[in-house]
């Protein structure tokens, strides 16, 4: 392999941000990060503890009791998101040297990860200025009216798969919407996050709207949605810790957002157009390095095509490059952290025992063993795998696929909801009856025909059974961070029972 790249001034140690100043844990707490390519500590970060958690939701409750942000108009707002939107676009190029870097995702799959960040705050900056509420008349008798107003002190806990992008999928609308946040990134990829404090101290962002903690989910994360000063958390990550969150935030009855694992379909039937659904499932399981919550992880084939399917999958799967990240050829970059690198391998080896290995299986041949050379896992592709296996059921987050043939769309549908998740599920036929009658028969939160990942933001996002609670993107992100205050005035007389008269 070449020599490893390093980008240049990268930080050796990395703060919290309260109250608009970097600060190190009050109790100096730190912890060590990792880079994925050799899996040696590049840098220290201060590892918050309660008492920094309760010094953020403290300047972030400063700010939306006292500041101007909950107060401002939504234009002036507006061109505050939109500057912001332009200190992201200015950071593109270091942006994907230092996520690159951090996750092990491939350089050419970081670069588009700024544009899609920044177009996140300009579509809520649109947004806020276009927005407008109900009025409900009774004429002559009442008049009805929502006044929308932004909730407090918004709780975000972000994973660490593309964690610059979807961090701004929650900063931005809770920001548009007034709130003032508290913002935990995962501990395996906190570098980019760094990144955030000088864009929008850059972009005007009033001092303690934006806080930042790091550190684990077990004294940060935990201390965020147990404070009784946050009334909203929003999180994604997995769907274990989800249910933890949830029974933690009942103590306050607090507002949830919850995008949770996947073990997502990819259904393709006999008539649809091979060559691009072979395209699109490969690209949608090994793209990210496969750790992505919407990765369409299953592929279920109809049985008349299933062994020529099959058999080009799995020759397509073995030609994909795996190696440097930041070599512009790679396909498949090194898996985010050794523990993680651990946890796909062991479902690498159940899947041996569970369906018929066609390619990978292990560590790609041409790289050098040992993890000081980096995580990295050849992608692996499992055929004629049942439905009850561990790899057809369990999120793997990995660059590992299971295809398993079906009959008829009946047979389809029910190996398609065959698992307690319901993420996102994609269909692959020309026929236009039985595409929108199986789409809207699969239990998904999402489902996109004929394409992989490609997404609206006006659109809701989220899942269902395990996958998630509640819905973000559009008008919905709005209703989560704002309170929707009905306000009565009556216009007539009032008849009212003249008790005790």
């Amino acid at each position: 392999m070449s020599k490893h790249f390093v980008p240049e001034n990268l930080p050796t140690h990395l703060q919290h941000y309260i109250g608009g100043k970097r600060v190190d844990s009050i109790g100096g707490e730190t912890f060590e990060v990792l880079d994925p390519v050799t899996n040696t500590t590049y840098a220290t970060a201060a590892s918050g503890q309660k008492a920094d958690i309760d010094a953020a939701v403290a300047a972030a409750t400063e700010a939306f009791e006292h500041g101007p942000w909950p107060r401002m108009k939504p234009r002036a707002r507006a061109r505050i998101l939109n500057a912001i939107a332009d200190a992201v676009e200015a950071q593109e190029d270091r942006l994907a040297e230092m996520e690159t870097f951090d996750t092990g995702l491939p350089i050419t799959q970081a670069r588009g990860q700024a544009q899609r960040a920044a177009e996140n705050f300009r579509f809520f900056a649109d947004l806020i200025v276009a927005q407008q509420d109900n009025a409900l008349k009774v004429p002559g008798s009442q008049l009805n009216y929502v006044n929308r107003k932004p909730i407090g002190v918004a709780g975000l806990i972000t994973p660490w798969n593309t964690p610059f992008m979807l961090e701004s999928w929650k900063l931005a609308p809770s920001i548009a919407s007034g709130c003032t946040v508290v913002l935990k990134p995962a501990e395996f990829t906190p570098l980019s996050a760094s990144l955030w404090a000088d864009i929008f101290e850059e972009a005007g962002l009033p001092e303690g709207v934006f806080n930042l903690v790091n550190g684990f989910g077990e004294t940060a994360g935990d201390s965020l949605v147990k404070h009784p000063d946050v009334p909203l958390i929003s999180f994604t990550g997995e769907s274990s810790t989800g249910q933890l969150i949830f029974r933690n935030c009942a103590e306050n009855l607090k507002g949830m957002s919850m995008e949770l694992g996947g073990k997502s379909p990819a259904v393709v039937f006999a008539d649809a157009d091979l060559d691009a659904a072979i395209d699109s499932t490969l690209f949608g399981v090994f793209s990210l390095n496969g750790e992505r919550c919407t990765a369409g992880s299953r592929i279920l084939v109809e049985r008349s095509i299933y062994d020529e399917f099959t058999e080009r999958y799995a020759e397509r799967a073995k030609n994909i490059v795996v190696g440097d990240p930041h070599d512009p050829k790679t396909q498949v970059g090194a898996l985010v952290h050794p523990e993680h690198y651990e946890k796909v391998m062991s479902y690498v080896e159940i899947g041996k025992s569970e369906g018929r290995l066609l390619a990978g299986g292990g560590r790609p041949e041409n790289l050098p063993e040992g993890q000081e050379h980096g995580s990295y896992v050849a992608p692996t592709v499992f055929a004629d795998v049942k439905p009850d296996a561990r790899i057809f059921q369990e999120e793997i987050f990995g660059p590992v696929v299971a295809i398993t043939p079906f009959d008829d769309d009946d047979e389809a549908l029910s190996l398609a909801n065959n698992t307690k998740y319901g993420l996102a599920a994609y269909v692959w036929t020309n026929d236009l009856k039985r595409a929108h009658n199986f789409a809207q028969s699969i239990n998904a939160g999402m489902v996109w025909l004929n394409s992989h990942n490609v997404r609206d933001l006006r659109t809701p996002f989220g899942g269902v059974k395990a996958s998630g609670l509640g819905h973000e993107g559009g008008y919905r992100s709005i209703d989560f961070y704002t309170d929707q205050q009905a306000v009565h005035i009556t216009l007539g007389d009032v008849h009212t029972p003249r008790f005790g008269a």
